[in-house]
């Protein structure tokens, strides 16, 4: 089997985050933590510059991973769970710790189970595209989600 070039390898593995042989998306997401704590001290504009050129190259990563395995969505791309959950955790980055947490949790149950929407545009065309199509959507469904919640509880 092909492998992809490194670069592209260690973008879609987020610096083999993906590579764990249990549970990769969630340690994606985790891996994804300390880049929001850096991204939110600087404030809203630099966060979604970061998950907007994170997912050009996240995009590229994945497509050229999946397309060098000759596997659809590969397990170990997680790039896709990293743009993610900075999407859903910068959209409350102004929040309590227990806010931002649920942040996460909501993008990793939406992204596991996929209901709707997120299911459908995973199948867009070409397949770096589709992998990350959903787990953008999950995370603007789970930040709006979590930013209704601290709306609603006042934090």
């Amino acid at each position: 089997m092909a492998q992809a070039a490194l670069p592209a390898r260690l973008i879609a593995t987020w610096f083999g985050c993906g590579l764990s042989p249990k549970a990769p998306g969630t340690v994606g997401s985790i891996g994804a933590v300390p880049l929001h704590l850096a991204l939110a001290t600087l404030g809203p504009l630099p966060h979604a510059a970061a998950i907007v050129a994170l997912s050009v190259a996240g995009t590229w990563a994945a497509n050229e991973v999946a397309r060098a395995e000759g596997i659809e969505d590969p397990q170990k791309v997680v790039i896709d769970e990293v743009c993610g959950t900075l999407i859903a955790m910068g959209m409350v980055s102004g929040s309590s710790w227990g806010i931002r947490l649920l942040a996460l949790a909501l993008f990793r149950v939406l992204d596991i189970t996929k209901p709707g929407p997120i299911d459908t545009v995973q199948r867009l065309e070409p397949p770096g595209v589709g992998i990350m199509a959903d787990d953008l959507l999950a995370g603007v469904v789970a930040g709006a989600m979590a930013y209704s919640a601290s709306a609603l509880l006042g934090r």
